[in-house]
């Protein structure tokens, strides 16, 4: 690509129009705009909290004037039904605007540090909480609005800038991002998007910038994070999931099922946190199969812009093939396909049928590998240690859920399965909820988004520790002697134990103190 331009050709997935081009960055405009952003650090940082959230209010006043035609761009840029787009993109994006502009400062307010029997010595220590600087992010084209825009929320409400380089399969809404910050006012350089391919991507990672955030595949995700580590910056990872359902023999069982359809097939299953193995007690196991494939037959598949479709095309060809090996390879391996299990003769795109699998176990590619489509496999477990052993059984760990109507037992078993998160009685959508955490363990990545966890990503972190009392001399201090020796030794002895043994050691240390004085 070097110094020339190339075009992004976005089409509808649903209907294989092209809806327009897109023209990306050279890798040299990529490096210019990195030190325009640094230069724009600086001030941005030294705004307080309240006049950086009246620019990002603004911009999200620009998103409620404006909410059916955004509806429209990341409906036909992506394929998701309308109501999906509003409930899972715009609206958790209005709410998080609000919730950070109001509570970024007093997320980040200065904590003081007990020090214990130090703090009897004159001392304090104190943490502050300063933005990193320039912040990449390459962001999925699953949710092509909600998490760019969240991690983008955010970190401009740190006092970071930020530069986003959106997937190329979400073009078009990453233009309309831009729109959206131009539209706020932010001054030039403190947003920049980066509208481009792999090569985009690289060049930001080249880039000066102090920190990257990366959402998609595990192989793309070890490549970015060898780049950070060549560069010493951190990265904030999450890379994918298989997440597993676990269905006790006490579940409300309508609920359950309706929560087994909704979470494996909503976006046509292309949600990191989709249910993508569901595990039910064999005692309840072939009525909860009957409602999940009963509700299931009853989905509308369609164009995602009619607002009564339901279940629209997956996002990418690529993805549609994963989908379709999957299926191909649990057929061969014996598998029952109770519905689904092919493209819908009546639509074009990249359209599968929301698909239920039983008759499956771990050897099945659809069990182990993260398939980021709407098929749905179900298990029967004789136990719950059976079932956390299932669920563990993976190299991913993002999230899961427990469905009982026990609450303490749910959370028992929730506890024991290797997850960031796990939900009890519901799934897929905590990361909505901008005051939680997100992110995963083991191959589904590490760092977190959202809550005030998410913003500890975005900091560096300053301790200040003082002597309020400069006068006394610190005894410990050279001039050692057998002396000091010996009250060290006593120290150890008395200053680490119970309320008198450390009153003691106080008075040690203050007849140390002036001795040393002296």
């Amino acid at each position: 690509m070097g110094t020339s331009t190339e075009k992004i050709i976005s089409k509808n997935p649903a209907t294989l129009e092209t809806l327009g081009e897109v023209e990306t960055y050279s890798l040299t405009k990529v490096a210019e705009l990195a030190k325009k952003a640094q230069l724009a650090f600086p001030a941005w940082a030294r705004l307080s909290y309240r006049e950086r959230g009246t620019y990002l209010l603004k911009a999200r006043q620009y998103i409620l004037d404006h909410l059916d035609e955004i509806a429209q761009v990341i409906s036909q840029n992506c394929g998701k039904p309308l109501v999906e787009v509003l409930s899972a993109d715009l609206f958790p994006i209005c709410d998080l605007i609000s919730y950070y502009a109001k509570n970024t400062e007093r997320l980040l307010k200065p904590e003081s540090i007990s020090l214990g029997v130090t703090n009897l010595l004159g001392r304090r220590s104190k943490v502050y909480y300063f933005p990193l600087g320039v912040i990449g992010i390459i962001s999925p084209w699953n949710f092509p609005f909600s998490i760019p825009m969240s991690e983008v929320v955010m970190a401009l409400m740190v006092g970071n800038c930020v530069m986003l380089k959106p997937a190329d399969a979400a073009a078009l809404v990453g233009i309309k991002i831009e729109e959206i910050f131009k539209a706020a006012g932010l001054p030039s350089g403190v947003f920049t998007h980066l509208p481009g391919g792999a090569d985009t991507g690289q060049a930001l990672l080249d880039a000066s910038i102090n920190k990257m955030i990366f959402t998609g595949s595990v192989r793309v995700g070890k490549m970015v994070m060898a780049k950070c580590a060549e560069r010493l910056i951190p990265c904030t990872l999450e890379l994918g999931g298989k997440d597993p359902m676990i269905v006790c023999a006490d579940a409300h069982l309508e609920n359950a099922a309706r929560g087994a359809v909704w979470g494996a097939f909503s976006n046509s299953g292309q949600i990191c946190a989709s249910v993508e193995r569901v595990y039910v007690d064999e005692k309840i196991a072939d009525e909860f199969t009957r409602r999940v494939v009963e509700h299931t037959k009853k989905l509308k598949q369609g164009v995602g812009t009619d607002p009564e479709n339901e279940i629209g095309p997956l996002t990418t060809e690529n993805q549609l093939r994963i989908v379709e090996e999957q299926v191909e390879d649990a057929k061969k391996r014996g598998a029952m396909i109770l519905t689904g299990g092919m493209r819908p003769s009546l639509l074009g795109g990249y359209f599968y049928e929301p698909t239920v699998l039983t008759g499956v176990d771990h050897s099945f590619r659809c069990m182990k590998e993260e398939t980021f489509g709407p098929l749905l496999p179900i298990m029967k477990f004789k136990s719950e240690s059976e079932a956390i052993a299932l669920a563990n059984d993976s190299i991913y760990g993002l999230s899961a859920s427990v469905w009982t109507k026990d609450l303490k037992r749910g959370k028992d078993l929730a506890k024991k399965i290797h997850a960031g998160t796990v939900s009890v009685n519901e799934c897929t959508y905590s990361y909505a909820i901008s005051q939680t955490p997100w992110g995963g363990v083991k191959n589904s990545g590490f760092g977190r988004t959202h809550g005030k966890l998410g913003l500890m990503e975005l900091v560096h972190v300053q301790h200040i520790h003082e002597n309020f009392l400069p006068q006394l001399r610190d005894f410990w201090w050279f001039g050692y002697d057998k002396k000091l020796y010996e009250t060290f030794k006593y120290l150890c002895k008395n200053l680490t134990g119970n309320l008198w043994e450390k009153t003691k050691g106080v008075f040690r240390i203050l007849n140390e103190t002036m001795r040393k004085k002296s």
